[in-house]
């Protein structure tokens, strides 16, 4: 057997270090023992529930929500074009399916499309951020990608050196942030410039912490970009104009590319809070912030959509030297083309039913159900968290998690040692192994050191979400007299 390894191209000695140290812990060690409960739950192994709940990652139609209707007609028709002839279908979704099918090579969704995403979508998504933001939009600026993922990974191979030790490149990242980002700068062998989100202001972003991180930083790195994710992704705040305003001015002093993830802009819930894209702010300070590099991303997983299995995301990238839009250009040509269906997807989202077609009224009931009970439970989950001791969570403002901040015992935080885990995912855990409710450690995601979170998300039915809101407020209260 010994032998057998030592054949092997590929051993844990000889893989790429960069993958090796590469995390992701939305799907991590405490999903992969979720799925191995769920298993052992099926062979009718006894627990103390029934059932995993998988709050850990933002699947919306996992979790229960329905379709929508509009939706997966158009893409019902894309796909199999014969039901263009059905009565079932209303003329408005059958005039979309028409226009998408004309714009793909042979009438085909099978088709390839050509690499930026096809011509008539991203001519879609243009007017959409021109009738969002009031700004006009160039289609030549907007690339579809494979969910905000790829197009958010195609920027950053862009931003990287291809040099080592202090001439690599540094990406600032939030700290809690996507995981998404430490991954792919560990991937990429960049330098993540870790900036903290202050939590005891809304997890607002303070500009002085921003030029602590980057003049620490810049001994280990060249620092190239900045992330903001706006509403947060996990701490689910809503960042002010005047932040954003700030934001951009510090990008500008320090020459830094801006990555704006906002493909959480539907889901807005606080009182007095509001989505202005990073492109809306920057241009509408004038001449001399109106030309900096932007790349701003959405996706079709989130909103009111959902639509997370078909992969559809654009990104818009703006004020790109020529030189470097044609090498762009050249780089993204070399995965030939996003998936077409989840193309489509996007485009129903930037081109929806309007004031006096057949779907609208539909369209606007589901889509006002949908984002009317986010809202529900938005309020439903920072009220709870906050009622319970040892806890304390901001208001989750928008996006769709919830990123309390758990106080736990010494004696708790010495058990995790002894197990090597980190406290915050010990406590996750117990969660799981005694509720069966699947949440991500806060550490998975950065946090202040010495302090301990975790991320839950708010999808859940709101039935559900009580009664698992109840059984989580029950654990905690054993967890602390264990431990106390």
């Amino acid at each position: 057997m010994n032998g057998a390894t030592n054949n092997k191209v590929l051993t844990i000695d000889t893989l790429n270090p960069n993958v090796v140290k590469m995390e992701y812990a939305v799907r991590g060690p405490i999903v992969a023992r979720a799925s191995q409960i769920e298993k052992e739950l099926k062979e009718g192994v006894s627990k103390q529930f029934t059932k995993v709940v998988k709050a850990n990652i933002g699947d919306c139609h996992a979790t229960g929500q329905k379709p929508l209707t509009f939706i997966r007609q158009v893409l019902a028709m894309v796909t199999y074009p014969e039901l263009l002839n059905s009565p079932d279908f209303p003329e408005d979704t059958k005039n979309r399916a028409r226009r998408l099918l004309e714009g793909c090579r042979g009438g085909s969704i099978g088709s390839y499309s050509d690499s930026p995403g096809i011509a008539v979508i991203r001519q879609d998504i243009a007017q959409y951020i021109n009738d969002r933001d009031g700004v006009p939009s160039a289609s030549d600026d907007i690339y579809l990608c494979a969910g905000a993922s790829a197009g958010i990974k195609s920027v950053l191979t862009m931003l990287l050196t291809g040099k080592g030790g202090s001439d690599k490149a540094g990406i600032m990242i939030p700290v809690p942030q996507y995981p998404l980002y430490s991954a792919t700068l560990a991937e990429y062998d960049a330098y993540p410039i870790r900036y903290y989100l202050n939590e005891e202001n809304h997890w607002s972003l303070d500009v002085s912490e921003l030029k602590r991180s980057i003049n620490e930083a810049k001994p280990n790195c060249k620092p190239r970009a900045i992330v903001i994710i706006n509403p947060g992704n996990p701490t689910g705040q809503v960042l002010t104009r005047e932040n954003i305003q700030n934001i951009i001015k510090f990008a500008k002093e320090e020459k830094l590319f801006i990555l704006a993830d906002e493909v959480y802009q539907h889901n807005i819930y606080a009182d007095g809070s509001q989505f202005f894209s990073f492109k809306k702010v920057l241009m509408e300070m004038g001449d001399e912030y109106s030309s900096m590099e932007l790349a701003s991303f959405m996706s079709a997983s989130k909103g009111f959509m959902g639509e997370c299995g078909y992969r559809g995301g654009y990104s818009e990238v703006i004020n790109l030297d020529p030189a470097v839009r044609l090498q762009y250009n050249k780089s993204i040509s070399a995965n030939l083309c996003p998936p077409v269906s989840g193309q489509a997807v996007i485009d129903c989202i930037v081109n929806p039913p309007k004031p006096g077609e057949p779907s609208y009224e539909l369209f606007l009931k589901e889509k006002t159900k949908v984002l009317s009970l986010l809202l529900q439970k938005a309020k439903l989950v920072t009220k709870t968290f906050n009622s319970i001791e040892g806890i304390k969570c901001n208001e989750v403002q928008g996006a769709m998690y919830a990123f309390p901040q758990i106080f736990l015992p010494p004696r708790a935080i010495e058990e995790a040692k002894k197990q090597n885990k980190t406290p915050d995912s010990f406590y996750c855990f117990q969660l799981l192994e005694e509720t069966g409710i699947c949440t991500v450690p806060g550490s998975g995601f950065g946090e202040r050191e010495g302090t301990y979170h975790f991320r839950t998300t708010i999808l859940p039915p709101i039935e559900e979400l009580e009664a698992v809101l109840q059984k989580f407020k029950e654990f905690h209260i054993r967890f602390l007299q264990k431990y106390q």
